[in-house]
């Protein structure tokens, strides 16, 4: 990917961590584009919203401080990693889950 590909999709890479409507924009911006980078930080950014979601409605059940706190600094520590990436023009992938991110939406982008 050249240099100038990066630096014309970072805006949209930023937008699509910022919640899954920043999501949303970003892939409906991005359409007529096809930007490869910023589609792998849609699909980073898709992965890492939907997997709050679906972790924050267990760990909202559980009723415990220590846990709900553990999990904002985890998901926040994620989400900033996801951030800078875009910012820099990397393509940084998610740790633990960036893997399963790119495989799960690879539809995204093709």
């Amino acid at each position: 990917m050249d240099q100038t590909t990066i630096e014309k999709g970072k805006t949209l890479a930023f937008v699509a961590y910022l919640t899954l409507m920043g999501t949303l924009i970003a892939y409906f911006m991005n359409k007529e584009k096809e930007n490869p980078f910023t589609h792998f930080h849609i699909r980073q950014g898709l992965g890492l919203g939907l997997a709050y979601i679906l972790i924050a409605i267990v760990i909202g059940g559980l009723d415990n401080m220590m846990v709900s706190m553990s999990f904002w600094i985890f998901f926040s520590v994620l989400y900033i990693y996801g951030i800078v990436g875009a910012i820099t023009g990397k393509l940084n992938k998610i740790p633990l889950l960036g893997n399963y991110f790119q495989n799960a939406f690879k539809s995204i982008g093709q």
